[in-house]
């Protein structure tokens, strides 16, 4: 098969059909449901199922089926099934991933952006969720439709489309259950919300870190007192809270301290750094929009990474566990803060994880380390305690490695690069589990500045084009 034969059918459909989708859902804030507890009253994650759902069943794929699935108290997902061609069999299957939740809205927005607003500007669409991860399912009928039209071969093809993914995925087991059955024996994962190293070659993601999230909450306090009257007596929730984190994390250089929480890094995945951090050099921290000093002789100067090496760099992100506040309460903003020492601090917790590290048991022994012995017999609790285990891909098939360089050396001219991320799809582990005989391509569209979750996300147009293309590539191979 020539991928070029592919690519007139693949850019028509993503200028004419997919683009403008997109735009659509983009104005949707589907928050996923830890962001926002009244997602079901609220409707928007029901409308981009809904609206994805017909878009999916008005595509002319022969023997498409494709059904919007509910678990009472569960967000909805999508699956959707299409039988093999040109006599390939029905039993070996792909299973296509991706989901349609998103993350909240977070400030920080360029003045005529904004997480709702999509905008079309030097061939990237911004707003929220369209890299991450709305395209995957219009990507993936998009594959299966290109394959059809040029008559080449392909397996069965099903899939998942999740809607509580940025919450942790708490629904998908009870859908995996029920829907297992009903994917055949797997021989591909395809799935399509990850990131990519650069947006010049095919992306394969060989890792992915766990995640235990929580809630740090300080009391010393019924209520707020005179900060002149108490300062010096009354111990500061936030300066117990900051010792107690010094529990976690060594304050110099962000190690994590208790010893269970980091694993051994596998000698495949270090050479694999290596080979990427070669691709990618200074890019691996570049990308990153530093905070840049605008004043005296140092006016060029930047804040700084934990390290310029980029194989380093790759390591500390994939196999490495790292601590972040990510969001706090009970402290006023600066212009509504008087003199008062406040009762309590609470401070929401993320920790990522190595991908081999059980996420359950890393979030006990959080909840264990921050509530033991709380100092100055303070209130403290880690509330709202989760985790989710990263995943560790299985030895790559000689059939992937051959068709991924094949596939991205006609999309891009570059073969593939493959490399660990480090966010979290709970999805990957727990499909391993259940197929531990599947190959799997976690790749994605989520290249330098595309700022997942952050302000200014972006979906780059082109690279959704080529990963389409190059996907479609490497299905054709599975037999």
């Amino acid at each position: 098969m020539n991928l070029s034969d592919l690519r007139p059918i693949i850019d028509a459909k993503w200028d004419e059909d997919l683009v403008p989708r997109l735009v659509e859902y983009v104005k949707l804030p589907a928050k996923s449901p830890a962001f926002d507890a009244s997602w079901a009253a609220h409707g928007h994650i029901a409308a981009a199922i809904e609206a994805a759902a017909a878009w999916a069943r008005a595509q002319p794929i022969a023997g498409l089926k494709v059904e919007v699935i509910s678990i009472d108290g569960r967000t909805p997902c999508i699956f959707f099934d299409v039988p093999a061609t040109h006599g390939l069999g029905e039993d070996r299957t792909v299973l296509f991933y991706g989901h349609l939740d998103k993350q909240p809205e977070m400030t920080g927005w360029r003045e005529d952006l904004g997480p709702w607003k999509p905008v079309i500007e030097n061939g990237r669409l911004y707003g929220r969720g369209a890299a991450d991860d709305g395209y995957a399912l219009y990507s993936a009928l998009t594959v299966i439709q290109a394959l059809d039209a040029r008559k080449v071969a392909r397996p069965r093809c099903v899939g998942l489309i999740e809607t509580c993914e940025e919450s942790g995925s708490p629904d998908l087991p009870d859908y995996l259950a029920k829907l297992a059955p009903r994917f055949g024996q797997v021989q591909l994962v395809a799935g399509l919300d990850s990131g990519c190293g650069n947006y010049e070659q095919l992306w394969v993601t060989t890792s992915l870190r766990g995640l235990v999230g929580g809630v740090l909450t300080v009391e010393v306090l019924q209520e707020g007192v005179h900060s002149g009257n108490a300062s010096g007596l009354v111990p500061s929730s936030f300066r117990i809270a900051r010792k107690l984190l010094n529990r976690l994390d060594d304050v110099d250089t962000g190690r994590l301290i208790p010893e269970a929480l980091h694993a051994p890094i596998p000698q495949e995945r270090i050479e694999q750094a290596h080979a990427a951090g070669e691709i990618l050099g200074d890019i691996v921290w570049k990308q990153f929009p530093w905070v840049g000093c605008n004043h005296g002789p140092d006016a060029h100067a930047h804040s700084m990474p934990t390290t310029t090496d980029p194989v380093e760099a790759i390591l500390n992100r994939t196999w490495r566990p790292a601590l972040s506040v990510t969001g706090a309460e009970h402290l006023p903003g600066i212009a509504s803060a008087g003199n008062v020492l406040r009762p309590k601090t609470s401070l929401k917790l993320s920790l990522r994880l190595p991908p081999t590290v059980d996420g359950e048991r890393a979030a006990a022994l959080m909840k264990r380390v921050l509530e033991a012995d709380p100092p100055y017999n303070a209130r403290v609790s880690f509330s709202d305690a989760h985790g989710a285990t990263g995943w560790n891909a299985p030895p790559t098939a000689p059939w992937l490695k051959q068709a991924a360089d094949a596939a991205s050396m006609a999309a891009w001219g570059r073969p593939a690069a493959w490399i660990g991320e480090g966010g979290t799809i709970p999805f990957m582990n727990m499909l391993g589990e259940r197929f531990p005989d599947a190959q799997f391509m976690i790749t994605g569209v989520l290249g330098p500045q595309s700022n997942a979750h952050g302000p200014n996300e972006f979906l780059h147009i082109d690279a959704g084009k080529r990963l389409t293309a190059a996907v479609a590539g490497v299905v054709a191979s599975v037999r």
